[in-house]
């Protein structure tokens, strides 16, 4: 059970100081978002776990294919910020469109061969 309250604290406190640094920096605060520290943090939790090495490369292949749908959403969003669409609307097509491109990688990737 402490292992668990750890890995959320950890978890939890990076996700915080990604909040804080876009307060003070933007620009700052979106590099820090964007380094892998979750799927980082993910593989370091499913090692000390499993430390089965096929589970871990496809753990980290799988994350690759599933990063691909979630870019868009980071384009949406700023656009239909500036064209004037409220932020939680905006989040939330932004949410809706990695979804359905989640569901289409799920249907398309398998007949090309990945294994998700």
């Amino acid at each position: 059970m402490a292992y668990l309250v750890i890995k959320a604290l950890l978890s939890g406190v990076i996700i915080a100081a990604v909040s804080e640094i876009a307060k003070r920096s933007p620009g700052f605060g979106a590099l820090v978002a964007s380094l892998p520290l979750v799927s980082i943090l993910g593989m370091i939790w499913l090692w000390r776990d499993t430390a089965d090495p096929q589970r871990m490369a496809s753990h980290a292949e799988g994350t690759f294919w599933y990063v691909l749908p979630s870019l868009p959403m980071f384009l949406l969003i700023p656009v239909l910020l500036r064209r004037g669409v409220a932020f939680w609307p905006a989040l939330a097509l932004g949410c809706t469109l990695t979804i359905a491109l989640y569901f289409a990688m799920t249907w398309i990737g398998p007949r090309f061969g990945l294994k998700l």
